[in-house]
């Protein structure tokens, strides 16, 4: 594929340019990708199912991956830097959560019945998230989000919902600056994320009236901005105070060491919310805490909550995610992995400082997101002013560098990428920067 060059001479004379130029690349190296959009666009409204997977001029449609890498339609090969948007946690086919998945099928899949891949699961995700004493499971992250906040408003007896500015719980529970007209119509309170005199002014004002308190321990689809240790204790204190149910929405960062960021910040909430990865690449979510709050779903009790869910127990998630959690993603591989991606990104952020540009990767751990943008990254407020025409030209010139990011710049590692994977994406970004700064520049 095409790599990064320096642009040329009287024709990207500015940023526009010089992305016009990188799609004209781009479409032209990927033919096969093309046909099949406009294949999809015959049945799939826009020839798209992941309203994330879409970007101009169209999206690279992937055929294969194994290990650390991904090949395209028309045989490109990627260094995934995407990482599924954290679901890819174990990069691709794993030869144990394989054969845990190959071995669960072949026994057979839709029993309707109970089995012993359901507890096995749920004993190593009560035994690594510290607030989790039961659990159960569903199918996605967002399903896992309005499991909590339906059994805290049940709980409770309660209603109002705070949640915060810039934060996504999934399709149906976003909070982005624009706003979503799909969301669920739960009754929600915005607060400033990070912001502790703004958040506890709403606390004040609505507090005894809140059923629960549903916040990212980093915003994830927001930009990677990692929550405040005194901000989130804030949220302990005042949702204990008043009788709300702290409820830490984990999906993306429970795999952020460990015991996921509450356990690295020792702030215990009062439910967890779970989900990408979890299922070892199946399509998992899950919701739990204490155990008084999760004995309401005890089926053996009368007036009990009730939580069907065809596949809410389907062994392949099952089977997949605890042979990851036991055999792969292990706390001293989380350990790892978390020191890997902090490595990672201090790298890029010294490029930034090299190169005297308006770039930076916010996060925490293996999960990052690239912004041009200067100043500290506290709130979505902070990116207002993000060179976002930068960010569509990096993108296109990663994917012509065969490292596949994700357009908003979100970056999930995974276990099979390596210290020569890490060498060569700092060097294609180096490359980047020195090619197009002076387009950048402010």
């Amino acid at each position: 594929m095409a790599s990064n060059a320096a642009p040329e001479q009287g024709r990207n004379i500015d940023l526009d340019g010089a992305y016009a130029a990188a799609e004209e690349r781009f479409t032209a190296a990927n033919p096969q990708s093309l046909a099949q959009y406009q294949r999809a666009c015959e049945s799939l409204p826009g020839g798209n199912t992941r309203t994330g997977m879409y970007y101009a001029p169209y999206p690279l449609a992937m055929a294969r991956g194994e290990g650390a890498y991904m090949w395209d339609l028309d045989g490109h090969r990627y260094h995934d830097y995407a990482g599924d948007f954290s679901a890819g946690l174990y990069g691709h086919s794993n030869p144990i959560v394989h054969a845990a998945v190959k071995e669960a099928l072949e026994a057979g899949v839709t029993f309707g019945s109970a089995s012993a891949h359901e507890a096995r699961l749920a004993a190593l995700v009560c035994a690594r998230v510290p607030s989790i004493e039961r659990v159960r499971f569903c199918n996605s992250g967002t399903e896992a989000n309005i499991m909590a906040l339906v059994t805290a408003n049940a709980v409770t007896k309660r209603s109002k919902i705070m949640v915060f500015e810039g934060a996504y719980h999934g399709g149906t529970l976003s909070f982005p600056p624009s706003g979503s007209p799909i969301n669920v119509p739960f009754d929600f309170i915005q607060a400033p994320y990070n912001d502790i005199d703004g958040t506890a002014a709403l606390f004040d004002q609505h507090g005894d009236s809140l059923s629960a308190v549903l916040v990212e321990t980093m915003q994830g689809a927001g930009g990677c901005i990692p929550g405040a240790t005194d901000f989130l204790a804030l949220l302990r204190e005042r949702a204990s105070q008043h009788g709300a149910i702290l409820i830490f929405d984990e999906v993306m960062t429970s795999r952020l060491g460990p015991t996921g960021r509450q356990g690295a910040l020792g702030i215990i909430p009062d439910m967890t919310t779970l989900g990408k990865y979890v299922g070892g690449g199946m399509t998992a979510g899950a919701f739990g805490g204490r155990a008084d709050i999760m004995a309401h779903y005890d089926p053996r009790e009368k007036g009990h909550f009730v939580h069907h869910g065809t596949f809410n127990n389907n062994v392949l998630t099952l089977a997949g995610g605890a042979a990851g959690l036991e055999k792969v993603y292990t706390p001293e591989a989380a350990t790892a992995l978390t020191a890997a991606g902090e490595t990672l990104r201090a790298r890029l952020n010294e490029l930034g400082q090299k190169h005297g540009l308006p770039f930076q990767a916010a996060g925490y751990g293996s999960l990052m997101n690239i912004h041009f943008v200067d100043g500290k990254i506290r709130s979505h407020k902070d990116l207002a002013g993000r060179n976002l025409t930068a960010l569509d030209l990096f993108h296109l010139e990663m994917i012509a560098a065969s490292i596949y990011i994700t357009r908003r710049g979100y970056i999930a590692l995974s276990l099979a990428l390596s210290d020569d994977d890490h060498d060569y994406f700092v060097a294609e970004v180096d490359k980047f920067l020195s090619a197009n700064g002076s387009l950048i520049a402010p």
